[in-house]
């Protein structure tokens, strides 16, 4: 079988009992994404760093797709969790990168006035494969050189 989009277990993360992303209804645009351990995510401060939820997984597409990270409705009513950035934005050329293997995280903000844990196993989000375009005078040349945060370097 050819592949052309899908996810696999990260470097590292091999022997950590990681299950791998799946619909739960076969009209679901997400993949239902778990937690790879336990962690805490503090109450938010002013100034804080948002937590990153490590996956344990990274995903591979065509060139022209995207993989974008959602929020679960419920996490944010329930767990006051949001993301930082709104909506996760994860390239093609992220995938087996150099400093982390392509190793998806989730960057989680706490709104309530408690420390929120997260247990392994505990579906953290969704991730929706999309297609996209390119204008007519686009030019980008450039490669990724390294991991999360690294577009700009």
């Amino acid at each position: 079988m050819k592949k052309v989009r899908g996810f696999e277990v990260a470097k590292g993360f091999e022997n950590k009992n990681i299950n791998l992303p799946k619909r739960k209804t076969k009209f679901s645009a997400g993949y239902d994404v778990e937690a790879a351990e336990d962690i805490i995510v503090p109450s938010f401060q002013k100034g804080m760093a948002p937590t990153l939820v490590k996956t344990g997984i990274k995903a591979y597409m065509p060139d022209d797709e995207v993989l974008l990270l959602y929020n679960r409705s419920s996490k944010q009513k329930k767990k006051g969790l949001v993301l930082a950035n709104s909506v996760g934005v994860v390239d093609k050329d992220y995938y087996g990168n150099q400093d982390n293997d392509g190793h998806i995280m989730f960057a989680f903000y706490n709104t309530k006035d408690e420390d929120i844990e997260i247990k392994k196993g505990e579906c953290i989000g969704q991730a929706i494969f999309q297609k996209y375009y390119i204008t007519d005078d686009d030019e980008a040349e450039g490669e990724r050189t390294g991991g999360f945060g690294s577009t700009n370097k």
